[in-house]
């Protein structure tokens, strides 16, 4: 693993992390009341989740499966490898929240939560969803 690697998936994570903060700040705005956050927390996951697969399955695991069935299965185990690591962000953000001392805590935590969720996911998506067709 290299140093290009390295930071190609760090910009990826970066790019993903940004636009579910925004996606959450879009939400939060637009959607007040009780289960704001929780909305928001749900659309910014979404949100990431979409793009960072794309660029996973593009540019970090060179995968080329061309069928449907192929692409659906492999985006289905991605999305379960992220339920673990989803906790992992949402916990760390509504620690912050609730703990925070400034309306923007939260989103301290979110980054600080999605950071250390793409740190596991890596391992997780190369082991049970990008591993290598046997030869």
């Amino acid at each position: 693993m290299g140093y290009s690697f390295v930071l190609r998936y760090a910009v990826f994570a970066a790019i993903a992390i940004l636009l579910n903060i925004a996606t959450q700040y879009v939400s939060s705005v637009l959607c007040g009341g009780y289960y704001e956050l929780y909305l928001a927390m749900a659309a910014g996951t979404l949100a990431g989740l979409i793009v960072k697969y794309c660029l996973d399955r593009r540019w970090i695991f060179y995968d080329r499966s061309g069928s449907l069935r192929g692409y659906s299965v492999k985006f289905t185990f991605y999305t379960l490898t992220g339920i673990f690591t989803t906790f992992i962000f949402w916990g760390t953000e509504l620690a912050f929240d609730i703990y925070g001392n400034a309306p923007q805590s939260r989103y301290i935590g979110a980054v600080i939560g999605l950071t250390l969720g793409y740190t596991t996911k890596y391992q997780l998506d190369r082991r049970f969803v990008f591993r290598e067709q046997p030869g």
